[in-house]
């Protein structure tokens, strides 16, 4: 089968997925946010958990490679809180921006071009802030550490999947959650991302952040420079995969009548008001901010968070932390949140 449809088939799963749990809905990200609605967290630590074993296990077995990414610490940590920073202003990922445009969701289509203007500027500050996205350790996960001691690196494996997974249902218990889609949805992050990195399909993550400044440039004739030159494949792989997520969104919402052009929700109209204006030019700002963020770091929840926590990677595991620290903290000071 062509490269092009199964990219486009993945993408469109990854989309339904993110509808199926609603994780693209502004309310459940911005929910995150204000830790009044943790389905968000809740599938990521599923995905982690059983993902971590099933890639881990198939990468055992010769079907599939380690694709982590490196511990650049200034890029990680800053990266990290800056990206939360954005998730949180624009209550949407870099890959589920496509699935609620899909929807008709407005404030994503402004977030998207936000994201074009940050992944672009990234691009050409690129050489004068690149000191301060060191120092490189290199690309450490569970399996460089545990080195030539494949017993213990299967236990700790078990034993950390299992305490993901273990967190997942804690949270849903202390906040005493009916709705079990998250579970469902975390299963199939784990089981798609499994099926995307074996070496017989893609032999790659998931990701998304990348197609961003590689449109940036592409629109603006940014090409000439060694960041496009390493963008250019895996950002045209995202592009190709998230047009797949935005079509089969727009398809489903079109079929189940759910289309509808919106551009404020109510978790934004309760804390910011009801202004169009404030709305887009905080929706570009957020959207600027994300991407900027995610090419920090070189990743975002999807490529970096989910992708690579499967693997274990301590750059992932790291960066997801600081991601969840600028989320919570701008939750509190941009939204006046108690």
């Amino acid at each position: 089968m062509n490269s092009t449809i199964v990219i486009f088939v993945f993408g469109a799963l990854f989309g339904g997925i993110l509808q199926y749990a609603h994780l693209n809905r502004f309310n459940v990200i911005s929910g995150q946010a204000f830790l009044t609605d943790n389905t968000v967290a809740k599938t990521i630590l599923v995905a982690l958990g059983l993902g971590a074993i099933i890639l881990n296990i198939e990468i055992g077995a010769g079907l599939a490679v380690y694709h982590v990414k490196p511990f650049i610490l200034g890029g990680i940590i800053f990266g990290g809180l800056v990206f939360g920073a954005g998730m949180a202003i624009l209550g949407y990922c870099p890959g589920t921006l496509v699935v609620s445009l899909g929807e008709g969701s407005l404030d994503a289509l402004v977030g998207i071009i936000g994201g074009l203007f940050g992944g672009l500027v990234f691009t050409l500050l690129l050489p004068s802030i690149h000191s301060i996205l060191g120092p490189d350790f290199g690309k450490i996960s569970l399996h460089s550490l545990t080195g030539e001691q494949p017993i213990l690196f299967f236990i700790l494996l078990f034993v950390i999947g299992i305490l993901f997974i273990y967190f997942a249902f804690f949270i849903n218990k202390a906040e005493k959650g009916k709705n079990m889609k998250w579970l469902y949805a975390g299963i199939a992050f784990a089981v798609l991302n499994g099926i995307v990195f074996l070496t017989a399909t893609t032999n790659r993550p998931i990701g998304a952040s990348t197609c961003f400044p590689y449109l940036g440039d592409l629109l603006t004739g940014t090409t000439e420079n060694k960041y496009f030159d390493k963008i250019q494949t895996p950002g045209n792989w995202e592009f190709i995969f998230l047009f797949g997520a935005f079509a089969m969104a727009l398809v489903t919402s079109m079929i189940k009548k759910e289309f509808k052009f919106t551009l404020i929700y109510s978790n934004w109209k309760e804390r910011k008001g009801d202004s169009n204006i404030k709305r887009v030019v905080w929706a570009f700002v957020g959207g600027f901010v994300l991407i900027f963020g995610a090419r920090m770091a070189g990743g975002c929840t999807s490529g970096h968070i989910i992708s690579g926590g499967m693997q274990l990677a301590v750059s992932s595991l790291v960066f997801g932390a600081f991601v969840f620290i600028g989320l919570l903290i701008t939750g509190k000071l941009f939204y006046n949140n108690k």
